[in-house]
């Protein structure tokens, strides 16, 4: 599953910003896990699972792609309108989200489909009047209409996906902005100095009708480097319009990036002490990019080949069982309760067994209180809550305790990627925490329906299922011959095939003269087993 090796390179800022923010004392590992049916890209700070993303290969609808929409009805009362991109559900974009320019996209949008000759060049066209920004939508918008616009949220629930003509493309180190003048620099470069410079010399090399935003990345970057970009990002969008001419929407005018491309070029830096991928495509532009930035980094990255899935051999999996569901363990028999609405989630911290050791009850409460912040940052990141959460605290007598519940929940969530405020904690032990979302909420069950019976309480007889495996085996046999073949299989039947030294797996090779390599898959169900050749082709039962 190849990525595109120009994705990957689309910067890594906040990464690096972290590393200097924090210091290099954090040990961080990706794994990544490609299938033909999805993308799962694992996190681990620490030994622990912090970040978990799956993408379908065939997931549409993503945060910065571009499409070619239709207006399909305004909405005066919202000043909005609704827009057809080829959702299920029509698209929501809201007078604010048009941008200043939008009256100068329209006029070049329409040009560039109705065109006959060559295309006039955006930087020799004239732009509009911006659009006043305390406005009505039925002033510059009408049903029917054809329209650019960027996904800036996706697909939620019941909601179709958020949109803005505010047209940006994010590049390495800077962010293109179309028919703008603007020229800005990252707050997080401290050194103003470096920021005269950097935002003096983009105002030199850019185009007619670009504005730029220059990243943190970009600090100390050269000016062939920024010039080679920017020229890259400006042909990509021009080329785009090339190819309007006659096009009826919707349709996807510029794919920007995928999920999973988004999370690498925001977490992929050579700050990581191991990347372990298994996918041949996907170990090869990793490394050729990290070679780019940092050669001296290039065996950071490994192609895992084992017959054990990777999740399960780097103990993520685990984790994963562990840290979704209900109810999450996190110190000493504390615990958490997270329950999700669709308007807010709502986490109760619990001590547990901490109630019953020795202590005041005050002290208890800090620690556990203290304890659970940790494991709240880390589990709004892993599952990707976004919205309102409401925490509901062990109650605390001290304001100098409450303070340091505040303290500690902002340090854990410091370098949590997504837009977050906090606000303290309430006479009630109440937290409140807003959280940029832009995409559903990662959700894995954890409970399993029983292998056995399906859920019905009958199973057929447990003796005969040993006499399943082994007919599977040999109706294989009899029309193909082979010396080797793997079965996979739950722990607990593994140690029974293998128990002694004339094993079941032992009685198969002398009645079969096949060798069966057993592997142990501790996520599977109980009676869950699959069998391969030795070439890792799936015998069907």
């Amino acid at each position: 599953m190849a990525l595109g090796l120009f994705y990957l390179t689309v910067g890594y800022e906040l990464a690096d910003y972290h590393y200097k923010q924090y210091g290099g004392n954090v040990s961080k590992e990706l794994i990544i896990d490609a299938t033909s049916g999805d993308i799962s890209i694992a996190l681990i700070e620490n030994k622990r699972l912090v970040e978990l993303n799956r993408e379908k290969s065939n997931f549409r609808f993503a945060v910065g792609d571009i499409y070619l929409g239709r207006v399909k009805k305004l909405m005066p009362g919202l000043n909005a309108a609704f827009i057809d991109v080829g959702y299920e559900k029509d698209a929501f974009l809201h007078y604010l989200d048009l941008g200043p320019q939008f009256k100068t996209l329209r006029k070049y949008l329409n040009i560039a489909i109705r065109r006959k000759g060559k295309l006039l060049s955006i930087q020799k066209f004239k732009r509009e009047k911006d659009i006043d920004k305390d406005g009505k939508i039925a002033d510059v918008m009408e049903a029917g209409q054809n329209v650019l616009v960027q996904v800036s949220k996706e697909p939620i629930s019941t909601k179709g996906p958020r949109l803005t003509s505010e047209i940006s493309l994010a590049g390495r180190n800077i962010v293109l902005l179309p028919f703008s003048e603007k020229v800005s620099v990252s707050q997080k470069i401290e050194s103003r100095e470096e920021k005269n410079r950097l935002k003096t010399l983009l105002k030199s090399i850019k185009p007619n009708n670009y504005g730029i935003i220059v990243r943190t990345v970009a600090e100390g970057r050269k000016v062939k480097d920024l010039d080679a970009e920017l020229r890259i990002q400006v042909k990509k969008w021009e080329s785009a319009f090339e190819n309007l001419r006659g096009i009826k929407p919707p349709q996807l005018f510029l794919g920007e990036m995928n999920r999973t491309s988004t999370i690498l070029r925001d977490i992929l830096s050579v700050q990581f002490n191991n990347i372990y991928v298994n996918d041949d495509n996907i170990y090869k532009e990793i490394k050729d990019y990290i070679v780019t930035i940092a050669p001296e980094k290039e065996k950071i990255v490994k192609l895992y080949r084992g017959t054990v899935p990777i999740f399960e051999h780097f103990g993520v999996e685990k984790q994963i069982k562990a840290s979704f569901g209900k109810t999450v363990s996190f110190k000493n028999g504390a615990y958490l309760i997270i329950e999700h609405t669709e308007a807010l989630h709502v986490i109760d911290v619990n001590s547990g067994n901490r109630a019953k050791t020795a202590g005041d009850q005050e002290t208890n409460a800090i620690q556990v209180n203290l304890a659970a912040a940790d494991e709240i940052a880390r589990q709004l990141r892993l599952r990707d809550m976004g919205g309102i959460i409401v925490i509901d605290f062990i109650d605390m007598q001290s304001g100098e305790n409450k303070q340091k519940v505040n303290d500690k929940m902002k340090e854990a969530m410091s370098n949590d990627r997504a837009k977050h405020s906090i606000l303290p904690l309430s006479k009630f032990g109440i937290m409140q925490i807003t959280r940029q979302r832009v995409r559903p909420e990662m959700h894995i069950s954890t409970n399993e329906k029983c292998p056995t019976c399906g859920g019905s309480g009958e199973i057929s007889p447990s003796i005969l299922y040993v006499d399943r495996i082994e007919n599977h085996i040999l109706r294989f046999l009899d029309t193909q011959k082979h010396t080797r073949l793997i079965l996979k299989i739950h722990p607990y039947i593994a140690s029974y095939l293998l128990k002694g030294i004339f094993s079941v797996r032992f009685r198969w090779w002398m009645k079969t003269r096949c060798w069966i390599k057993i592997i142990s898959i501790s996520s599977y169900d109980f009676l869950e087993y699959h069998l391969f050749t030795n070439y890792g082709d799936e015998i069907p039962e």
